[in-house]
Formats: C-alpha cells, sequence, structure tokens
C-alpha cells in the first residue's frame, strides 16, 4: 500500500523509542503528511516537536483511515488495552509492527486479526542515530513490505533479521537490554577508580569517555572485538594483569551468561 495521507504510517506511542524511530524518519526525507502519530498523553515537549514539524496528532485511532505500516511502541505491559480499538486502522495490505518486549506475534493477532507483521527490537542508542534492531517477519508478510519496514527501522541504525520469532527474545538479552550492562560497566569502573583514590568526578569521566571512545573505535574499525582487544594489550602489561581477573573461567564470560540468559527467560514471561 502507497504511503499517503490516507494510507499513512501510523506510530503508537511517541515515548523515547517510538520518538527516535518518528524524528528519525523525518530527518530521512519520510513526508510529515504521510505520518500519524496516536499518544494519549505525548510530554508537552513531543507536542511541540510534533506541531513543529507539522505531523498529525490523536489521542485515540481516528475513523476512515488505513495504515500502511501500523508501529506499535508501547510497553508491553500496556499492550493488551492497547491494541483492540487499533483493529479499525488495518486494511487488507497493512503491515503491523511491534516493538514490545516479549510480546508475541501470535497474541497481537488474537487482538488486531490476521496480517502481516512484524517483531522487532531496537535499542536505545536507536535515540542518537547508532542503535540496532532485531527483527522477524511472519509469513504473511511481502518481500515489499519487509523492505519498507526495513527502510523505516534503518534511520536508527543497523537492521539484523532473525530466522525465527524465538530469537527475537534472544536479540532483546543480548542488544535490546545491553546498552544498560555497558553504562554498568562504567558505573563500576568508576566506583573501581574511586577505591583507588580517585576523585569519583574525575573516575567516572575517565570512565565514560574511555567506554564512549572505545565503542566508536569498535564501529569504525575493520578488527574484530577480540583483535582490538589484543591490540590494547602488551604481554605481562597492566591490561594483562586486569584481563587475568575479568577472563578468569568464573569471572565475566559465566556471569555474561546468567544475566543474559535472565533476560531472555524474562522477555518469554513477559509474551506468556
Amino acid at each position: 500500500m502507497p504511503v499517503s495521507a490516507q494510507n499513512p504510517i501510523v506510530l503508537v506511542g511517541a515515548g523515547n523509542m517510538g520518538g527516535a524511530m518518528l524524528f528519525g524518519w523525518l530527518k530521512n526525507g519520510v513526508s510529515p503528511d504521510t505520518i500519524l502519530v496516536i499518544d494519549p498523553a505525548p510530554s508537552d515537549a513531543t507536542k511541540g516537536r510534533l506541531a513543529e514539524a507539522g505531523v498529525r496528532h490523536a489521542t485515540q485511532a481516528p475513523a476512515g483511515l488505513s495504515a500502511s505500516v501500523l508501529f506499535i511502541a508501547v510497553k508491553p505491559q500496556v499492550m493488551d488495552a492497547v491494541l483492540p480499538p487499533l483493529k479499525g486502522l488495518l486494511g487488507p495490505e497493512t503491515v503491523v509492527v511491534s516493538v514490545a518486549a516479549g510480546k508475541t506475534l501470535k497474541s497481537i493477532e488474537d487482538a488486531l486479526g490476521d496480517a502481516g507483521m512484524v517483531r522487532a527490537m531496537p535499542n536505545t542508542p536507536a535515540m542518537v542515530g547508532r542503535g540496532v534492531t532485531g527483527a522477524f517477519a511472519n509469513a504473511k508478510v511481502s518481500a515489499e513490505q519487509k523492505q519498507s519496514v526495513h527502510d523505516l527501522l534503518k534511520v536508527s541504525g543497523p537492521v539484523e533479521w532473525v530466522a525465527t520469532e524465538a530469537d527475537i527474545d534472544s536479540v532483546t538479552a543480548v542488544s535490546g537490554s545491553g546498552p544498560a550492562y555497558v553504562f554498568y560497566l562504567v558505573e563500576c569502573m568508576a566506583e573501581a577508580g574511586r577505591k583507588l583514590g580517585l576523585p569519583a568526578d574525575l573516575a567516572m569521566r575517565l570512565a565514560r569517555e574511555t567506554v564512549a571512545g572505545a565503542g566508536e573505535l569498535l564501529h569504525q574499525s575493520p578488527d574484530e572485538a577480540a583483535q582490538l582487544r589484543k591490540n590494547v594489550t602488551s604481554p605481562g602489561g597492566t591490561t594483562a594483569a586486569a584481563l587475568s581477573v575479568l577472563m578468569a573461567d568464573d569471572a565475566m564470560q559465566p556471569l555474561f551468561d546468567k544475566a543474559i540468559e535472565a533476560a531472555r527467560t524474562r522477555a518469554q514471561e513477559l509474551g506468556s
């Protein structure tokens, strides 16, 4: 279905993730006339940005429209209440995209009916155009619809399509929740520096800039992460001493295994 004012891209939820996608679309040339935002209570800042951009806003699904793409960007805990009123927006060529963690396509189909659907999991660096999104499309999504969804998702960063819907729960655990793990790493590094006698604010600045810089190097370099690690590590040096602790058999890898498994289990619970 061609995108138009009568067959718009409908974004349900204009919070952090929905807003990041929306303003990414606008930045990349999507006409504001072809977007409709449905949000019962957007922030004043969001309302101002919508008005400035010329994007239509409604507090509930209006009659007389069929969405070309229906993006659902709300928390999984409110999905059961949000979905039924949206059913009237589905036409025969509508593709539905959900970014709600854990919510299965079957649960969405139960509320909206039979349709082409994509389950996607972006992450919060999408807010600065540096996210990554995992996505799965059901068999009813055409090649053209999949490409349209891909183009809309990639404004926030790379899009990785997975083979099964179950893989999305693993994507959620690794990259969806992953930024929090990195932020916590910064906290831990800064606290360790404070305990060595550095002023707390200095330790935090050092840790923050180190992780941000390492991430940018990883982004720009063609080398694998393991090679970049080896490039920093001189035999018998300070980095090697630290890594001998972090890479011990009972240290960082098994801890991450346990943490990411817990995140995937929780994603599965949210969908049940």
